[in-house]
């Protein structure tokens, strides 16, 4: 028997096979959860769809995450399938190309908007949304980067957006966890991802990680799954509010 046996839960980010949810959800369905996934628009559908699927999905639906409408739609159809939700995976984030090729004092007043908007302010109204189906208590959680805590180059925007997004963790976590609801971040080391592609000279970053990390390599989607599976599962039933890292180790460094 998993240690997801019997749990039912939703993931929001799946992008295809080299996104970091997509190292989450095989873990998780490997446990014996079962999964619903979201997807943003009929680009991403083609995507997502066959992924979800291979992993049993049934419940595979469209959300934008900016529309409270389409929120509150994706979990009025989860209760009515399911009845109840033990978790959410957020793994939404967006900044506009530009602003993050341009000196972060360019940053325009609707790129920052946006980038907030997608990439917090999504992980309030989702958790929000969720609350009245984890009627036993549940477990959120979301993803982060080391950009949150120090500057890196050509993050920019996103990183301001990290930073509001781990205070957003903890707030979430003091007010929900005498709900049994707890709430936490993965920050993972750089990923060859989708969103990964909009950083420029993000290769360069990705071999400077390898080198001066204490392990010498870069993080997986595996190892990533693997500290999801543990924060989502009750092996982690007294941890909540915390940034864990998940990065070989890259954060501890100074030069």
């Amino acid at each position: 028997m998993g240690m997801m046996d019997g749990r039912k839960g939703i993931i929001f980010g799946l992008a295809n096979d080299r996104s970091i949810a997509w190292g989450i959800a095989r873990k998780l369905r490997a446990e014996g959860a079962e999964l619903a996934f979201t997807y943003l628009n009929e680009v991403f559908e083609k995507r997502v769809r066959p992924l979800a699927q291979s992993l049993g999905s049934e419940i595979i639906l469209g959300c934008d995450v900016a529309k409270d409408a389409d929120i509150e739609s994706v979990f009025t159809e989860i209760g009515e399938r399911w009845g109840k939700l033990d978790f959410v995976v957020h793994s939404v984030a967006y900044a506009g190309r530009e602003e993050l090729r341009q000196p972060f004092h360019h940053t325009s007043r609707e790129g920052f908007r946006v980038a907030l908007d997608v990439s917090v302010y999504s992980l309030v109204g989702i958790t929000h949304a969720a609350l009245p189906l984890m009627k036993d208590g549940g477990s959120v959680l979301t993803l982060t980067y080391l950009g949150a805590q120090r500057a890196l180059p050509n993050y920019n925007v996103m990183g301001v957006a990290k930073a509001a997004l781990e205070s957003t963790v903890r707030y979430l976590a003091a007010e929900l966890g005498e709900r049994g609801v707890r709430v936490n971040a993965i920050s993972a080391g750089p990923i060859r991802t989708l969103a990964a592609s909009g950083i420029s000279n993000f290769s360069e970053i990705f071999g400077i990680m390898e080198q001066r990390s204490p392990m010498h390599r870069s993080v997986t989607q595996e190892e990533v799954g693997k500290a999801a599976l543990y924060l989502l599962s009750d092996l982690a039933s007294g941890v909540t509010g915390e940034i864990h890292f998940v990065d070989t180790g890259y954060n501890i460094v100074g030069l």
